[in-house]
């Protein structure tokens, strides 16, 4: 039985070389250093919407007090919310309520913590008050949408 010449056996196999590999490899980083970024910054605008979601159900449920009770609720173990808030929310925000008898008012506010805290410098701490007004700690104009 004849041998094919290795000249022959090595043109036959086929596969990547290491060359390629490593550009393929580079390109890859490459794409996940400029996606990372983005990526970051959309999970800091969706847990932002989702305490600015859990503060608008705080706002309705002291609506809802004030028109049973003559008065706002002084904090959110009150409004039994406390315990209520979203698992989705809590890990990234605190929430402190407070409330004057006269007039009757009241300021929600939703301080980041962790790597929200981190990551959301162009916030900070975002504030409802019972006229509805919307804030952040930075003055940023667009941070409640």
């Amino acid at each position: 039985m004849a041998s094919k010449p290795i000249r022959q056996r090595a043109q036959a196999a086929r596969g990547f070389t290491l060359i390629e590999l490593m550009i393929t490899v580079a390109i890859v980083g490459i794409l996940a250093i400029i996606a990372y970024p983005s990526y970051v910054q959309y999970i800091v605008r969706s847990n932002r919407a989702a305490a600015e979601s859990f503060m608008q159900e705080v706002a309705a449920a002291q609506e809802r007090f004030l028109l049973d009770n003559r008065a706002y609720a002084p904090n959110l173990t009150t409004l039994q919310y406390a315990s209520n808030v979203p698992a989705n929310v809590s890990p990234n925000y605190t929430f402190t309520l407070s409330a004057s008898s006269v007039p009757p008012s009241y300021q929600l506010a939703a301080s980041p913590q962790g790597s929200q805290q981190v990551n959301d410098t162009a916030c900070g701490t975002l504030t409802l008050t019972n006229t509805g007004a919307k804030g952040a700690s930075t003055g940023a104009a667009n941070c409640w949408k």
